[in-house]
């Protein structure tokens, strides 16, 4: 029995296999390209260790790809195997059953079988960001910030994940609300960490909720080490970027970073397809010609309409289909998630298939039919269930963009006003470009009314 990097217990037999575990933990912490090359090197050093085939069954199920998910069976039957023929500690024991739960389609209770690693072993920074990035799918943001907030006493100077665990806590933080300390969290944990991608991107989503672009490029910029690092989390840092360009009306270098980081790589990840599909329709709301960029996705997005994993990547899907045109295709995902609407009961994913997942999804494939009052309908009817999607405020704004977008252009007027306004008071009351140009183009469209509440050209 050796221990690991924390000084807790494991059933480990090799120096060799702990210094892997160790490595794999912090590369996971930094969302670093790595962490396969180092969940490889435990495997090798140590075939038999149930926790290293439970984390790779969890990292499975997070890609949200149905093809995984026998993979991630697999990996649930080894550790199952290893378990029974080995002698593993109550605490990995916790990453196998919450491998199953997960498999069993409760992802909340693989969250609580992390918090029950937390308990007795808070420094545990594994339980910590794998329970942290379930809620994330979950869209559980007040359970984020409770978890990190509970193990915070625990993690010391000489922890060496005190900073990614700053950078959690600082991710938290901003979605909640609480932009001033998330700020200075997301900072405390890069100076710790420097290659803390997630903590940096935290400061980021700060400077996008305070309608502060120019001090979010100036923040991003000259620190591309922090993301350089990265598995495909650093397209969705260029993301980021590319939107703090949009707000500032700097087109042409929005697209320059579209076509050079955001879809460099022409990848089939839904977190990657979620940064491009969201981009390019943002653009397209304000009114410029992406050209043909819908292409390349919609291709990858006509094989993925079967997949039924996450709620979340289903909607950017259909992004890419409207966008490109695919109506076979669309019309194939929409029969899809009908279905999975009637089986809400079966799982935690299946329900959010059915809320806020069939409304929105309908709201979105009336927008790309041109029939406006239909898309605000549904997607006003998702709109206050949206959480439950998972995904950042940052991620989801797109749906509610287009949601004002429709109102205003169904003529819901009040009605898109009332979102805006709401819109902004997350925004700590500031307006940013895209609120400024709808709240004049409604004043605009009120001004052009006549007698008969319609707009001359009409």
């Amino acid at each position: 029995m050796r221990n690991d990097q924390f000084g807790y217990e494991t059933s480990l037999s090799s120096a060799q296999a702990v210094s892997a575990w160790d490595g794999l933990v912090l590369a996971f912490l930094a969302h670093a390209a790595a962490t396969p090359e180092h969940l490889g090197n435990l495997l090798e050093a140590e075939p038999d260790y149930a926790a290293a085939h439970a984390v790779k069954g969890l990292f499975c199920l997070m890609l949200g790809r149905s093809e995984m998910t026998e993979t991630a069976r697999a990996a649930h039957e080894t550790a199952m195997l290893c378990a029974r023929q080995g002698a593993p500690t109550a605490r990995e024991m916790g990453y196998v059953r919450a491998l199953g739960a997960w498999l069993d389609g409760q992802p909340s209770v693989s969250v609580r079988e992390m918090e029950a690693i937390l308990t007795r072993w808070p420094e545990d920074a594994l339980a910590m960001k794998i329970g942290h990035a379930i809620r994330f799918i979950l869209g559980d943001r007040h359970g984020m910030r409770a978890s990190i907030e509970a193990v915070l006493p625990a993690y010391d100077a000489a922890n060496p994940a005190r900073g990614y665990l700053f950078g959690c806590h600082a991710f938290a933080l901003e979605e909640t609300g609480d932009y001033s300390r998330a700020e200075t969290a997301g900072r405390m944990g890069l100076s710790l960490s420097p290659d803390d991608a997630w903590g940096l991107h935290a400061v980021a989503h700060v400077y996008d909720m305070t309608c502060n672009a120019r001090a979010g490029l100036d923040w991003l910029d000259g620190r591309e080490h922090a993301w350089a690092h990265c598995n495909n989390f650093r397209y969705h840092v260029w993301w980021h970027k590319a939107l703090m360009h949009l707000d500032q009306n700097e087109i042409e270098a929005v697209f320059d970073l579209y076509d050079t980081e955001v879809r460099k790589d022409h990848t089939d990840d839904f977190r990657d397809i979620s940064n491009g599909t969201s981009l390019l329709m943002r653009l397209e709301l304000d009114g410029h010609d992406v050209g043909d960029r819908w292409e390349e996705m919609a291709d990858i997005c006509e094989t993925r309409t079967e997949d039924a994993c996450l709620i979340f990547a289903d909607l950017h899907y259909l992004l890419a289909l409207i966008g490109g045109g695919r109506k076979t295709a669309l019309q194939r995902m929409m029969a899809r998630l009908h279905a999975d609407a009637k089986r809400s009961g079966q799982s935690e994913m299946m329900a959010r298939m059915a809320n806020p997942g069939l409304s929105a999804a309908a709201g979105l494939e009336a927008f790309g039919e041109g029939d406006y009052r239909s898309a605000f309908l549904n997607l006003g009817r998702a709109r206050h269930s949206m959480q439950l999607a998972g995904g950042s405020h940052a991620q989801r704004d797109i749906f509610e963009r287009l949601t004002i977008d429709a109102g205003i252009r169904a003529g819901f007027l009040d009605e898109a006003e009332t979102m805006l306004g709401e819109r902004s008071a997350r925004r700590t009351g500031r307006h940013d470009r895209y609120a400024t140009t709808r709240l004049d183009l409604i004043a605009e469209t009120r001004g052009g009314w006549g007698e008969a509440g319609r707009l001359p050209a009409e």
